[in-house]
């Protein structure tokens, strides 16, 4: 891929000649290396090639339409920002846009000095959100002469040798009974003391699914004594294209009926080939499929098309101070009604911490809750007290 720095590059994607040459007339104005592309497929090969810095993209073309390449764009860049034109904008699509994270949605026929404006700020926002993301992952790996891969492969050895699996009950509110347990990774590796600079170093290193075998067979130790039927196991999406995972060999194969695998969303389903029949094989085996963190963004949204589950878990951001929020409370129990009783998915909802954020879930027809509230994760099997009436 070519990653030249001497100019940012932007991307327009339109079927019509005249458009692309219109625009690209202002983008090299602009000192910006303009590529063109007439439709999103051929967008996709270019963005494999070259440095793509913001996409300007027609709503309405062949081939695949600009929602569906900005879904595409998504699974490849989630920082990107992507302008959307278009003749004739729909309450119903702007709202898709926004949702799989379109920057700025314009209307045709664009002014110059605004299409100019818009993609001038979408440059800026490129470099911020680049900055931003190299922050984040900086932050999450250990500190000081740790950053080097010999000592990071060190530490990431120590840390999956030292692994163990802390347990948070899942609580079914009107049995007032435990009616599952998450397993959630830890390690006594000091330099790695929490799951997220745990994973981070594992992609960094090309190891999560070293990382991801490690976790099952760890999980296969405990869930044989578990008091609750079913497990919930967390998987990442490279691990979907792990054969040991099918394996009849696998740890857990002879549990397959008790666990549900609950898939995160740290890296995007689209660079798993031939999803649909990895879910189907793991159905066929036994095992349950569950979403988390839905809500959380477009990808858990995208994540419910293409895995079909049979539980979602709702983001703690949807819970937390629900019982204040009448918008929060609308969209869960809008939510949970959509899942029960159109698609027939249980939902369950993470993070409660007070018995206010309980009573209103219960109140609205939320049964299956998991959180501090009732028990904090630790090592197998925290019980849960039913105090008062659930």
């Amino acid at each position: 891929m070519d990653t030249s720095t001497a100019h940012e590059a932007v991307l327009l994607v339109d079927d019509d000649p005249d458009i692309l040459r219109e625009y690209g007339k202002i983008f090299e104005r602009m000192g910006l290396v303009t590529l063109s592309a007439q439709n999103g497929a051929e967008a996709l090969e270019i963005m494999q090639e070259k440095r793509v810095d913001v996409i300007v993209s027609d709503l309405n073309m062949p081939v695949m339409g600009g929602l569906a390449f900005l879904r595409e764009v998504r699974g490849i860049d989630l920082d990107i920002p992507v302008v959307l034109v278009t003749g004739e904008p729909e309450l119903e699509t702007a709202l898709a846009a926004v949702e799989f994270g379109a920057f700025h949605y314009l209307k045709k026929p664009v002014e110059p000095e605004k299409l100019r404006q818009t993609v001038a700020r979408a440059v800026r926002f490129h470099g911020l959100a680049k900055l931003q993301r190299q922050a984040n992952e900086y932050d999450e790996l250990p500190s000081g002469g740790l950053r080097d891969r010999a000592s990071l492969e060190a530490r990431l050895d120590s840390a999956i040798e030292k692994l163990w699996m802390a347990v948070q009950p899942i609580v079914r509110c009107s049995a007032r009974s435990i009616f599952a347990y998450e397993a959630l990774v830890r390690s006594r590796e000091e330099t790695l003391p929490h799951p997220e600079a745990l994973f981070s170093t594992a992609e960094r290193l090309g190891r999560t699914v070293e990382l991801g075998r490690a976790i099952r067979n760890k999980v296969s130790e405990i869930i044989a004594s578990a008091p609750a039927e079913l497990f919930f196991v967390n998987l990442n999406p490279t691990d979907l294209a792990d054969d040991e995972l099918y394996s009849e060999s696998s740890l857990l194969a002879p549990f397959a009926s008790r666990i549900v695998f609950e898939i995160t969303e740290r890296s995007t389903l689209a660079g798993v080939n031939g999803l649909s029949g990895r879910l189907d094989r793991l159905r066929q085996k036994g095992y349950r499929i569950a979403i988390d963190d839905l809500g959380a963004g477009y990808s858990s949204l995208t994540s419910f098309v293409h895995l079909e589950p049979d539980f979602v878990k709702l983001d703690m951001s949807l819970i937390r101070g629900i019982h204040t929020s009448p918008r929060k409370r609308s969209l869960v129990r809008g939510i949970s009604q959509i899942c029960s009783r159109d698609l027939s998915v249980e939902v369950i909802c993470e993070g409660v911490e007070t018995k206010e954020e309980r009573d209103v879930l219960i109140e609205d027809g939320l049964d299956l809750l998991q959180g501090y509230y009732f028990a904090r994760p630790s090592e197998p099997f925290p019980k849960v007290e039913f105090l008062d009436p659930c």
